[in-house]
């Protein structure tokens, strides 16, 4: 007999609920985190609580998700860790955010600049700030953004250098997520 579990995972206040598609035990999952909530003190707020059905959209036939769930909202998009993924398992959505608020620190960058920061102070600024918002979990998203993305990012990074924002010997994303990932796995 083969055993079909549920996930649950807990991010400080937020919980998710991963329930595979073969199985419908999304309403007794859900009295079961609302009866842990109410025996912990707390109160499920079913305004914000979400349901997202994924699906690879490189396969057919497609399981059609069962019908939504009474006064839960079904939405297409799930951001976890200020990560959002869609609901086809997607990251590419996350990509165009993290660039844009990465582009808008370079006006800080700009200023510090013309104030007299230097080269070296600019950099290291630079690193702290933009390379760790670019990597932040990038080895959970990465594997989902398509490769229009990755060259969006490169080309991010090839404008920042010509900049002077950022050392020429800064390696590409790619290698920077793969840096990480080799850190990590030695912790």
């Amino acid at each position: 007999m083969v055993y079909i579990t549920c996930a649950l995972i807990r991010f400080a206040d937020d919980t998710y609920l991963v329930i595979p598609a073969t199985v419908d035990t999304r309403i007794a999952e859900l009295g079961h985190i609302t009866a842990w909530a109410a025996d912990n003190n707390l109160r499920l707020n079913r305004t914000k609580t979400r349901e997202v059905a994924f699906y690879d959209n490189r396969r057919r036939p497609r399981i059609q998700p069962p019908p939504p769930l009474p006064d839960i909202t079904r939405g297409t998009t799930l951001k976890v860790l200020g990560v959002t993924f869609t609901n086809t398992m997607s990251a590419s959505d996350h990509v165009p955010r993290v660039i844009s608020d990465s582009a808008q620190s370079l006006y800080a960058l700009r200023v510090l600049r013309h104030h007299g920061l230097g080269e070296s102070g600019l950099q290291t600024i630079f690193r702290a700030v933009v390379v760790s918002r670019l990597t932040h979990t990038a080895s959970a998203w990465f594997g989902f953004i398509t490769s229009t993305d990755k060259q969006r990012i490169e080309a991010f990074f090839r404008r920042i250098k010509r900049s002077g924002y950022c050392s020429r010997d800064l390696p590409d994303f790619v290698r920077l997520v793969e840096e990480g990932d080799q850190r990590s796995a030695v912790v």
